[in-house]
């Protein structure tokens, strides 16, 4: 296979390790508790690591994949596929990809509302966002690279501020360990994995990566980095809030940043929201840049076009999702989407990729 993406615009295999963990940690971190604790209790925390280590399987997975095709998924459906059938699986991976962009976006755009500007027009936030996001795609996957490491170090501070609700938690609460059934808990697992959906973008950024093979250990370090993560936030909200009180907050993570008291801040929750777009920005332009790579492998077009057009439909989609019950609609069917695409499809493409490259051995 020759190597389509020059050397200057590839980057270093440890950039992974952020790519991998900014497109897992957006906004759906602000209020997962509720959907894992509905299912298992105060077994959460257990499904938790059990969706983590799901992640860890389809990413060994997809390495194996993109090592043994050495090209990306748009090429690897041209090659299992032919080129009609292999565009239409394509085309869906771009639809995905474009919708779990739009999702975040409108989805942030709810918890401002909603906290702090109940006021403010949500066309007004697509502009400045859109504008940011065009500057980054444009700047090529080396820019956009550059925006998911400042996006998990910059921000990496509010690790800190889950620490404040420490001296009021009961850690009881999480005993008794496992006292739900397993059919809970693999509920309560297939519902975190939604939060953790993103990281097959891999699929499309891999020939950007230098000397890929060697970036899978960051991969699982970013993945490790994010399960981390998660099982300390639902731990604390486990310990500090009772289940009837998580079943029924829809951002349990803004709730505990009420209790943070500094000497300067007196509601921090909005200096969390603020600081929290430099976590949804590397989300969402790494989502739109594979949508926009996709469309110009596709259809044979500028990935600038391309990322435009992406940009325009977002913009005119904010007429149809302003209302609570509109986004939440769309978070669901993109995250459902995202689970059979992401922690299905994968195995059974990897699966399928070996069955048809061994019968074509044989006929050669």
């Amino acid at each position: 296979m020759k190597k389509e993406v020059d050397e200057i615009l590839q980057v270093s295999p440890y950039f992974v390790f952020f790519l991998f963990h900014s497109v897992q940690v957006g906004v759906g971190i602000l209020g997962f508790q509720r959907s894992v604790v509905t299912k298992a209790g105060n077994d959460s925390w257990i499904a938790v690591v059990v969706a983590g280590i799901g992640v860890h399987l389809i990413i060994w997975i997809s390495y194996q994949l993109l090592n043994r095709a050495k090209m990306d998924l748009i090429d690897i459906h041209k090659f299992m596929f032919g080129k009609w059938i292999g565009n239409f699986f394509n085309l869906i991976w771009v639809i995905y990809f474009s919708f779990v962009g739009i999702t975040i976006l409108y989805s942030y755009f709810e918890v401002i509302r909603v906290w702090m500007f109940p006021e403010l027009s949500v066309f007004l936030m697509m502009i400045f966002f859109g504008v940011l996001i065009l500057y980054t795609v444009f700047g090529g996957f080396r820019t956009v690279a550059g925006i998911c490491f400042l996006g998990v170090v910059i921000p990496s501070y509010l690790i800190l501020t889950f620490l404040f609700p420490i001296p009021y938690s009961d850690f009881l609460s999480l005993l008794p360990v496992w006292n739900h059934s397993l059919t809970d808990i693999a509920a309560a697992s297939q519902e975190m994995t939604l939060s953790y959906l993103g990281f097959s973008t891999l699929l499309l950024y891999y020939p950007f990566i230098k000397e890929a093979k060697k970036s899978q250990k960051w991969a699982h370090g970013g993945a490790l980095l994010t399960l981390f993560s998660y099982l300390l936030i639902i731990v604390i909200s486990l310990s500090y809030f009772s289940e009837e009180q998580l079943t029924n907050q829809k951002w349990a993570t803004l709730t505990l940043w009420k209790i943070v008291e500094m000497p300067v801040v007196e509601r921090f929750e909005y200096i969390g929201i603020a600081s929290w777009a430099l976590i949804i920005l590397p989300n969402v332009c790494l989502a739109f840049w594979a949508a926009s790579r996709g469309m110009k492998k596709i259809f044979n077009m500028k990935q600038k076009h391309a990322i435009i057009g992406i940009l325009v439909l977002t913009f005119l989609s904010g007429y149809f999702f302003r209302e609570r019950e509109h986004i939440t609609f769309l978070s669901s069917w993109t995250t459902k989407m995202g689970f059979y695409s992401e922690f299905v499809y994968i195995p059974i493409l990897f699966l399928l990729y070996l069955i048809i490259t061994k019968i074509r051995r044989k006929k050669e």
